[in-house]
């Protein structure tokens, strides 16, 4: 349990569930769990994770405003998540248009492989 007062998955167990919340998981079907095939496909499943929980926090936070618990996990994630990207794109290139790694030259966005040609 990722945390108790929230009952909330683990980030990664979440993401396989698609949602946070243990309490409102309702199995639809067998849960698989994902294997990334190399480190660029690993950082890319790790950031989609982060992006999942932050989206999700966020939603909770959309009706409990005043929850600081899971205000600090949601600024922890999106941390985290914001570390994995710049990870990701100074290995990979760039994830968005709106990367760091455009700000200069925003029209080579078409020179670095995407994501799917490995």
């Amino acid at each position: 349990m990722y945390n108790e007062n929230a009952n909330l998955y683990e980030p990664y167990q979440g993401f396989i569930r698609g949602n946070m919340f243990q309490n409102l998981f309702s199995p639809y079907g067998k849960v698989y769990d994902i294997k990334p095939l190399n480190e660029q496909a690993e950082l890319l499943t790790y950031l989609n994770m982060l992006d999942f929980a932050c989206i999700d926090l966020d939603l909770y936070l959309d009706v409990f405003p005043e929850d600081q618990k899971m205000i600090a996990l949601y600024n922890k994630l999106l941390k985290e998540k914001n570390n994995i990207m710049n990870k990701y794109e100074d290995n990979f290139g760039p994830l968005t248009l709106n990367s760091d790694t455009l700000e200069n030259t925003p029209w080579t966005w078409i020179i670095c492989p995407w994501p799917w040609e490995g």
